[in-house]
């Protein structure tokens, strides 16, 4: 199985022990049905998005194999964070957080739903994603988006550092 046939998976925090947090969610993605952690990248320190004054996140990626749906394993991811101890809130989009599981890409689908938009709609944009999922897929080819390498090349990575 290629990086192609992966689905890849951001996780992040910023809250409690951000590093403790994401080695126990890398952990917990193991235990999913019908998935096998094929790769994570290091962990990195990055600033934040969003209101400021919050700390500082931890972010890392990770592939999965998995014969799940991309829905389906987007409802595993959900039950995941909650298990870990997030509790989902509307009110303040891009907030601190105790864990936060994105599922950036599912091989080559493409999704468009109320649930679930594939590629992960901020994926090409966002240094904290690009920067870990460079270190693990850089030849991956995002659909609509391009190879992660090229496209982490177009955008500033400062304030990100690897822990």
């Amino acid at each position: 199985m290629t990086e192609q046939d992966l689905a890849w998976v951001g996780l992040g925090a910023n809250l409690g022990d951000p590093q403790d947090m994401l080695h126990s969610a890398l952990s917990a993605l193991e235990t999913l049905p019908d998935c096998e952690l094929r790769r994570a990248s290091s962990l990195y320190r990055t600033p934040p998005m969003g209101p400021p004054g919050q700390p500082d996140y931890v972010n890392a990626v990770a592939g999965l194999a998995t014969a799940l749906s991309p829905e389906s394993l987007l409802e595993a991811l959900l039950g995941l964070e909650s298990r870990l101890g997030r509790r989902r809130s509307s009110a303040q989009r891009w907030g601190p957080r105790l864990i936060d599981l994105d599922l950036l890409c599912y091989g080559q689908a493409r999704r468009e739903s109320e649930f679930l938009s594939l590629p992960h709609p901020g994926l090409a944009e966002r240094a904290f994603v690009l920067v870990p999922l460079a270190e693990v897929a850089p030849e991956l080819e995002v659909p609509g988006v391009g190879r992660v390498i090229d496209r982490k090349g177009m955008i500033s990575c400062e304030g990100i550092e690897r822990l």
